[in-house]
């Protein structure tokens, strides 16, 4: 009968956007691989992984049942695991020194919440070639504000500050919420368009897109997910509109605008009267 038994585990290794890393196996018990430690998760069951001959994507599903102290549903549903990198192995458990065997790596995509338990898509690497390989033409700068393309020094444009009090503009999930902080920006809008960081409180390690800006109170484009502690530490950083008159006159880059604002588009017949 010993040669109808498997020892095969699979072990997942998840790291999140946020650097936090989880190690997961379908074992009984915790097993030691290389010297990380794969937590026992027995209820962590994966689909077959497709792996495609051709260009396209390789797939898979991971399915398991929510575990507070791993995985928990309000941590799905505010995105912390969206884009977490995934890394599949298999290991023999019954030999310590063993080789893992890798199956395979990818991100994982939608995530689904059902009846206490979870499934989530895991997109292989060959899914980067769905991205468009050229850009389209667009009179907004299509750099985001101090990356590699824009080249804008972003040191003195993010700040530290604390929550004073919040409140949700609209009912509802989605709805804006405004934020008032303990600083205020440095210039007019400086924060509109930007991002901000929550360094504690339930938010901690997520982002929320700013919609705009005036001195020390800051509009969301959506409430976060959780509750806002008064007190709380973010970091805000300072955002951008994408458009050239903004490029030149508020940063003076416009030699690095990544923009066509001066060509003309598809509603040049129509702007102006009689044409």
């Amino acid at each position: 009968m010993s040669d109808r038994l498997s020892t095969l585990a699979l072990c997942w290794l998840v790291e999140r956007r946020d650097g936090v890393t989880l190690a997961l196996c379908d074992h009984d018990r915790d097993l030691v691989v290389a010297g990380v430690t794969y937590r026992a998760a027995p209820g962590m069951t994966p689909s077959a992984i497709v792996r495609a001959e051709g260009l396209d994507a390789d797939t898979m599903d991971a399915r398991g049942a929510l575990h507070a102290a791993a995985i928990s549903a309000r941590d799905l549903d505010a995105g912390r695991w969206d884009g977490a990198r995934v890394a599949m192995s298999a290991v023999d458990w019954s030999d310590a020194d063993a080789v893992p065997i890798a199956l395979g790596e990818g991100t994982i995509g939608e995530v689904e919440v059902r009846d206490g338990a979870f499934s989530a898509e895991l997109r292989g690497v060959a899914a980067r070639l769905e991205r468009a390989v050229t850009e389209a033409t667009s009179p907004e700068c299509r750099a985001e504000l101090g990356n590699r393309r824009c080249r804008v020094a972003m040191a003195g444009r993010r700040r530290f500050a604390r929550v004073v009090a919040s409140e949700e503009l609209a009912e509802g999930a989605g709805g804006e919420a405004m934020l008032l902080l303990d600083a205020a920006e440095l210039s007019a809008g400086a924060y509109a368009e930007g991002r901000m960081r929550w360094l504690g409180g339930a938010n901690g390690g997520l982002e929320s897109a700013v919609l705009d800006s005036d001195g020390a109170r800051v509009t969301l484009r959506a409430a976060p997910p959780f509750a806002v502690e008064a007190g709380v530490l973010i970091e805000v950083i300072e955002g951008c509109d994408k458009r050239i008159a903004t490029c030149a006159g508020r940063f003076n880059n416009a030699v690095n605008f990544r923009g066509e604002p001066y060509l003309p588009g598809i509603d040049l017949l129509t702007r102006y009267p009689g044409a």
